[in-house]
Order: structure tokens, then sequence, then C-alpha cells
């Protein structure tokens, strides 16, 4: 045996604290936990998911800009926010799988490179056609770098305390990453150009991808899945993705009677189903049963997506609100959210962090969701003339730390006990889960304020009939009062999301899960066959 074997042999008996505690696949893990460049890699992680976060929102602010500047019509316009939704929505399972089979290092330098490209094609933008098409292309791109980040997270830190800051900082970023992309578009519209929303991920895509090849050394042994790739279930899946994500977002524009709407969401659910039965077939499925069936995860997973349709939805009125209602500039809206995110951060960096090792899941995502709940029903006491500081600004941050403190958690147990082959795929799936909860809470959130908004003006059509100002004094009204009724829908979703939360999450703190190791674990046989060779070979 040599010598170099010999030490890697020896290693696990000097830190049995950190190479005894639960991975990512639930059992005692070997090398990722003293991987030393695992806090760097955060860095690059974090910046990563931070430019896919906030391209998901940045363009909301500046839409208006390149409407104008490019010409788009009003019927073509949401196609900016759509193209890049469809591509990312649809291409996530396909994009978790390909970090599982080729490595997720090498897939979230390509993921990063190809985004940065992309951002530079949407900004240098002179027509309708490039745009779109570079928005599809950020999207491919982005389905293939967030679940490559995500999963090089769970492979790489196994130790229960260090990966709940990890993942709190990696959940402060998922969570508040759409919040700032408000506050980033308007400043960048305002006092730059629109087009530097878009040229600003260069740089940052450029670093990150430097980073990872000189940082990120090697994955754990066995980690990757070399199975043939199903290319049935990516036809399926792809399309029931893009069905469901294109039908809610088009209802939000043609409404739900729209012929083609009603097709996209009825052909969505058959596509799906068929995508399941045969992934119980194929010997080797894109998206494993086994991910789904455990109960934890699946919770993880609804949490995620229940919370994230509340929150789009939410941006969506108060971004609405602050500008037609208030009045409010590009950027004051902007940083008018800015106690959300502060609010997320300290729930996920700060209250996550430091709770996640000692609790189990359900009693900090639970909470979580019922703490952003409350703030929501605050919310539902909007009025036209309410005070920022006494009404907005505690909702917001009592959204801001439910939100963060749930998230952070949800995020940390997408990947409890998976396999590192299916690392990749269950990464995607709480992607997956937040980019469908965003469609479908933009699309029905924003539908029940605008039939709210016109029922309130038919009640009340006969009062002040022929002034303009009492006209424009209803339409305010009427507004409001759609955006607090939609809000009621989005606290009583978040109250589905806690039960759900309650119900099917039953796993322990992660710090009991991994205290008392079996003994003579490292004398143990390996579960999986195909890591044997791994450590035994001299």
């Amino acid at each position: 045996m040599s010598i170099p074997r010999l030490k890697t042999l020896v290693r696990p008996t000097r830190t049995t604290r950190t190479t005894l505690t639960e991975g990512a696949s639930g059992r005692p893990d070997e090398a990722p936990a003293t991987e030393p460049s695992r806090w760097k890699a955060l860095l690059l992680i974090g910046l990563a998911q931070l430019m896919v976060v906030l391209d998901s929102t940045v363009v909301d602010v500046a839409l208006p800009s390149i409407q104008r500047d490019l010409g788009i019509s009003d019927g073509n316009r949401q196609w900016v926010v759509t193209a890049y939704a469809l591509a990312f929505g649809g291409l996530l399972l396909l994009g978790g799988r390909i970090a599982d089979k080729w490595g997720r290092r090498n897939t979230f330098t390509v993921g990063l490179i190809g985004f940065a490209l992309a951002s530079a094609l949407v900004g240098a933008a002179g027509g309708e056609a490039m745009l779109l098409s570079a928005r599809a292309l950020q999207g491919a791109f982005g389905a293939v770098l967030a679940p490559a980040a995500l999963s090089l997270l769970s492979v790489m830190f196994t130790d229960a305390r260090e990966r709940a800051k990890a993942f709190g900082i990696y959940g402060a970023i998922a969570a508040g990453g759409g919040a700032l992309g408000l506050v980033l578009g308007g400043l960048l519209t305002e006092y730059l150009d629109w087009r530097w929303a878009f040229f600003v991920n260069i740089p940052f895509a450029i670093v990150a991808a430097l980073g990872a090849r000189i940082v990120i050394r090697r994955e754990p042994a066995g980690s990757r899945n070399r199975a043939r790739l199903d290319i049935p279930g990516v036809i399926l899946s792809t399309l029931g993705l893009v069905a469901l994500v294109y039908g809610f977002t088009r209802a939000e524009s043609a409404g739900w009677s729209d012929p083609v709407t009603l097709v996209l969401l009825v052909a969505a659910p058959v596509l799906l189903t068929v995508f399941v039965l045969v992934q119980t077939r194929v010997p080797a499925p894109l998206l494993p049963p086994r991910v789904l069936l455990e109960r934890n995860r699946a919770g993880a997973y609804l949490a995620a997506g229940l919370s994230v349709t509340a929150l789009f939805g939410l941006f969506l009125f108060l971004t609405y609100y602050f500008q037609v209602v208030k009045g409010y500039s590009p950027v004051t809206t902007g940083l008018a959210f800015l106690p959300m995110i502060a609010g997320m951060i300290v729930g996920s960096a700060r209250i996550g962090t430091r709770l996640t090792p000692r609790i189990p899941p359900r009693m900090l995502i639970g909470p979580g969701l019922l703490l952003a709940a409350v703030g929501m029903l605050l919310l539902t006491g909007l009025e036209a003339g309410s005070s920022y500081p006494a009404l907005i600004l505690p909702a917001q941050i009592l959204i801001g730390l439910g939100m963060g403190s749930a998230s952070m958690s949800a995020t940390a147990l997408s990947t409890h006990r998976i396999d590192p082959a299916d690392a990749g795929v269950a990464s995607a799936m709480v992607n997956s889960s937040r980019q469908i909860g965003a469609a479908i809470g933009t699309a029905l959130l924003n539908t029940i304020a605008a039939s709210a908004t016109t029922a309130y003006e038919a009640f009340r059509a006969g009062e002040g009939a022929g002034a303009a100002a009492a006209a424009r004094t209803l339409r305010t009204q009427a507004l409001v009062h759609g955006f607090s009724t939609a809000t009621w829908w989005a606290a009583g979703i978040l109250l589905v999301g806690a039960a759900a939360a309650f119900v099917l999450i039953n796993t322990g703190r992660p710090a009991a899960r991994s205290a008392t190791p079996p003994p003579q674990t490292e004398q143990a046989p390996s579960p999986k066959p195909r890591s044997e060779p791994a450590r035994t070979r001299c």
C-alpha cells in the first residue's frame, strides 16, 4: 500500500466528528466535510445563485424602458419575462441530471459562462427578436446553473452545523434575491440604462467561473450518475413544465377562459402524468421516483413552492401599489422593499443558521410560514392612504423573517438523505417547485386581484359618476381593494404551506441524527457497491 493512500485511510480517525456526520445522502460521509475550499466555494455558489434569482425580477422594473427603446408591442412585452421563465422552468430537471452525469463543477462552470454570454446578448439587443431569443438562452443556462450550484453545496457540506451555516447563506440569497432584483432594476434603469441590468452579470459570472476551476477541485467519489440519459423523460418533462408555466403565465394576460390557456393547462397535467408513469418503467429515469417518495423531501418541495407562490404575488401587488397608488419612482419602489430583504437575510442567515442544528426542520419551516402569513394578514388592511411605517414596514419585516427562516430550512431539506448521484436532480426539484410557484402566484393572484377590482368598480359605479376626480379616487380604491383581496389568498396559501410542513416533515434535528454514529463505521462496507473500489483500492 502506498504512503499517500495510507494517509487517506488515517485521516478519518483524526476528524471523526466531522467525517461521521450525516451528509447529503443521510449516511456517514468521508471526504466532503474536510474539503478545505468549501467556504470559498460557497462564495462562488452564492454569487451564481444571486445572478439567477436577480434575473427573474430585475426585468420587472426595467420592462417599460425596454419596451420603449426596442418598440415592443403591449401584446408581446410579456415575452421578455415569459421567455426566461419558460426556458428556466422547462429545462430544470434536465439541468439537474446533467450535473449528476457530467459533474457538478463542470456543469456549474458551463452554466456560468453560458449565462454571461446570454446576458451580453440581452444587453446588446437591437430588436425584439434578439432580445427574446437571448432571454430564452439566459433561462436555459440558468436551468443548468441553478441545480449544479445547490447540488455542489449539498455534497461539499456534511457537518450539521457547517451545513446549517452554508444553507443559511444560500437560503438568504434565494429568498431575498427576488426582492433585491427590484431594487437593482430600479437603480440601474433610472441612473444608467436598462441594458446594465444584464451587463452587470458578466464580470460576476467570469469571476465565479474562474474561481470554480481553482477552488472546487474535486467531488466525492461515486457521486456521479453514469446512467444513460432518459430521452423520453427529458421530452415529456420539458413539454409538461413548459405547458404548465406558460399556461399560468398566459392566464395572467389572456384570461383563464382563453382557448390556448385552457389547452395548455389541460395538456400540462397529462404530460406530467405520462412522465411519472414513464419514470417508473425506464431503467435510468430522469427523475427517479425515490427522489419524490421520501416524505421529508416532498414536504420541503411543497413548502418551497407554496411560499414562492404567495411571495411573487406580493411582489406584483406592492410594486403596483407603490408606483400607481403612491406615485413612487422605480428607485423608491425598489428601496421600499429593503425591509423585506433585510428580514429575509436575518431570518435565513441568522435565525435559520442558529436553529437548524438544534430543532427539527418542521419546527422552523412551519412557524416561519405562519409568521409570514401574519405579515400577509396585516397587508389585507391596506388602503390608499395607509402609512408605510405603521403598516407596510412591520408587515414586510414579518414576511421577510418568516420566509427567510422557512426558505433556508426547506432548501437544506431538499437533499435530505439523497444519494449523492441524485443530488443534482433533487436540487433541480426544489428550483422547479419555486419556478412553478412563481408562475402560479403571479398569474393566479393577479387574476384574483383584477376580478376583485372589477367587481368593486361595478358595485360602486353609481357613486361619484361624472366627476373625473371622483372616478380616479374610485379607481384607486378599487385597485387597493383588489390587492387586499388577493393578499387574503396569499395568506391562505402560506397557511397551507405551513400545514404541509407540519404534516409531511417528520425528521429530527440534524445534530441528533448525526451525533451518535454506529461503532466502527470506518471498517463497515460501503452500502453502495460502486463506491467500494474507491475505498479498498491501494
